[in-house]
């Protein structure tokens, strides 16, 4: 059966031969034979997602018969790197099969979001119209399917991450990327973070359904948490409909929201250097802690891979010029800066990454220097002070007193949930 839901009770997750079947049964539904297959998963990025796992079971199980492309919704990070691909998908996936996702060449423009849809879901905020773009890979017809895999979880810019975004975004272009972003950005992503319905997704909504109804498209969605670092399964739901993403979301929200009895007065984050390597990504730690620490609360992020702000050099630059100086002064500069106009992702990025003064943050960056760090207005520690007042090895997720009676609320992966106080996420 094409569509179908899969939610395991059990504390192991869904099984590796519960995956298999389900693919087995989601290949059967499609009802005719497979013979060449674009498989689109995310990125390094979302290493606990599941997503490397089913796709490698895909391959495996059609590699034989059927001609396989991987094209990693990369957005605008870094391509995998072979090491990257080998843990990510294992061994049996060859790295000679992944495509490198070009967000600034490889789109083609399939016609826009109309400036008054944007105007209607964004109650009045934005009524610029967003250019629909995607891979040029997606848009073969010698594909017999396309099956993009990825976790659902939630997410700064859309709500609940994946679905078309993994599409839209992922395999889109810098004008969808960049006017999509800020129109998160501007509506306010403590509006928007573990939400559904939210204008980010309305507006990919449209888009799927005006432009890509037709693509030979199967949607593979994955919820997920990650105890003591290990990816568990906890749902699986495949097809096409918006109701598995519903099913998805309503899951994700029982699994990654994470409510606060109290407020943070001190966040500890940890940023896996093998995942964290730009505060581009780091400053997840920054996204999803904000609607939980207090005010005149502090974040500490521990970064030892952290190594540049961008993930290209482009956006790195930009970063480096302007800074995280709060929502008012990014909004300012945009209009007034031709630069930022031009890269609205990263206007928006930079917005996110500001507490607006309501929280210090601190920045422990392994491979950043602190006139870097300082420059780009987060407050700055040595990555080696870090580490030995907050030692990770010994530190539980939750909230810990250290051995000279500071209580921190201890984070050791940003990517997994949204942490709150129940009162203002239901108010938003």
């Amino acid at each position: 059966m094409f569509e179908q839901t899969i939610i395991s009770n059990a504390a192991a997750g869904i099984s590796d031969a519960e995956l298999k079947a389900a693919m087995q049964s989601a290949l059967a539904g499609f009802g005719k034979p497979v013979k060449k297959l674009l498989l689109i998963p995310p990125d390094f990025t979302r290493f606990h997602s599941g997503a490397g796992k089913i796709t490698a079971i895909l391959y495996d199980m059609l590699k034989d018969t059927c001609h396989i492309d991987i094209l990693p919704a990369l957005g605008t990070h870094e391509p995998m790197t072979e090491k990257e691909c080998a843990e990510f998908f294992g061994p049996r996936v060859p790295y000679s099969a992944l495509i490198v996702h070009d967000w600034r060449n490889d789109i083609v423009k399939l016609g826009e979001v109309p400036g008054s849809f944007v105007k209607e879901v964004s109650e009045g905020i934005m009524d610029t119209p967003i250019d629909v773009e995607l891979n040029k890979r997606i848009l073969d017809k010698s594909y017999d399917l396309i099956i993009s895999i990825g976790q659902v979880v939630p997410h700064e810019v859309v709500g609940m991450a994946n679905y078309s975004k993994n599409l839209f975004v992922g395999c889109g272009g810098s004008s969808m990327i960049n006017t999509s972003h800020m129109l998160g950005a501007f509506y306010g992503m403590e509006r928007m973070m573990g939400k559904d319905a939210t204008p980010v997704r309305r507006v990919f909504d449209y888009a799927q359904e005006h432009f890509i109804k037709d693509l030979p498209l199967l949607y593979v969605l994955t919820v997920t948490t990650a105890p003591e670092g290990k990816a568990v399964i906890h749902g699986l739901f495949t097809g096409i409909e918006r109701g598995r993403f519903e099913e998805a979301v309503k899951l994700a929200q029982e699994k990654n929201l994470i409510f606060m009895e109290r407020p943070m007065q001190k966040a500890v984050v940890y940023l896996d250097e093998s995942e964290f390597k730009s505060t581009w990504l780091g400053n997840k730690s920054i996204y999803r802690t904000r609607m939980a620490i207090a005010d005149g609360g502090e974040l500490v992020v521990i970064g030892p891979g952290v190594s540049k702000f961008g993930e290209d050099k482009q956006n790195d630059a930009l970063i480096r010029k302007y800074g995280y100086i709060g929502r008012e002064n990014i909004l300012r500069l945009t209009k007034e800066r031709e630069d930022l106009q031009q890269n609205l992702s990263v206007a928006a990025h930079l917005i996110h990454g500001s507490s607006d003064g309501r929280f210090g943050i601190t920045y422990a960056a392994g491979k950043l220097t602190k006139e870097e760090v300082e420059g780009a207005g987060f407050k700055y520690m040595p990555i080696e002070e870090a580490l030995a007042r907050y030692n990770v090895a010994s530190l539980k997720d939750g909230f810990n007193t250290l051995p000279d009676g500071e209580e921190i609320y201890y984070i050791s992966n940003p990517a997994l949930g949204l942490w709150a106080d129940r009162k203002k996420f239901e108010a938003k």
